[in-house]
This record gives C-alpha cells, structure tokens and sequence, in this order.
C-alpha cells in the first residue's frame, strides 16, 4: 500500500480518530477549502495547489519538491472517480505543530487506477481567517 504523507503535520494523522462522519457548522469552511484545494491537485495544478497551501505547508517543502512528490504519488493513482466525507474533526492543537485552528478530514477516495483510498487533508486556519491545507497524506 503507497503512502504520501506531507508536511509536518501530517504526521500525526493516522492516530488521529476522527468523530464527526460530515462536516458541521465549525468544520464545513474548512471541508470547503479542501475541496477546493484537492480540485487544484486533481487537475494537475501542482503548483497552484503549492501556492494556495498553508504557510507551514510551503515551510515544509518547497513547490519544486511538492510538484515531484505529488506527481510521484498522485500521477500512478489515475483520474479522480469519486471523493466522499468520512469525517472531519476540529482541533486547536496537534502534535508536531503550532497552536491554530486545524481541522483533519478524511475523505473516501476512488481513483481510476485505486478503487479504496483514504486521503486525509489538514487545513487550518491562517491569520487572514483563511482556511489553508496544512497537510496531505493518502494511503
């Protein structure tokens, strides 16, 4: 099983036991933000999905190694068939990275070439209010 994990608050991710099976009223601007963001890494638009990525996230890895990375791990998964919630879950800590505003989700994903896959996505709210991903791992 291929996995991609990135940045650093991913790593805590597949300890992270999420409690809400859909988004709600705290977690839905965030779910909506990562959808965005997943649709920009959908379409191949590695370097646009760079760009709008939390500041932690481009502390992490540079757009040259993000671009590499998820074209390495992403391209051999085929096109995108389907994407559901499983469940998102509101945090103001996590481990490994700075206090904010986070929410980790999880998504049921099926792909051309992977019929069961999980990606999990971490936005977390910036300093303008924005929701930006912070982290991205599929398994």
């Amino acid at each position: 099983m291929k996995m991609f994990l990135l940045p650093a608050v991913a790593s805590l991710l597949c300890a992270f036991t999420l409690l809400s099976a859909t988004a709600d009223e705290q977690t839905a601007p965030a779910v909506q933000a990562a959808d965005a963001w997943l649709a920009l890494v959908d379409g191949g638009n590695y370097a646009k999905s760079w760009e709008e990525a939390a500041p932690i996230f481009k502390q992490a890895v540079t757009q040259s190694q993000w671009e590499t990375a998820v074209n390495a791990v992403r391209g051999p998964l085929g096109k995108l068939e389907s994407r559901e919630v499983l469940g998102a879950k509101f945090s103001t800590t996590l481990p490994g990275a700075p206090d904010g505003e986070y929410v980790v989700i999880q998504f049921k994903t099926r792909f051309a070439n992977k019929a069961e896959a999980i990606e999990t996505v971490t936005p977390m709210k910036d300093d303008q209010g924005v929701w930006r991903v912070s982290g991205y791992f599929v398994k």
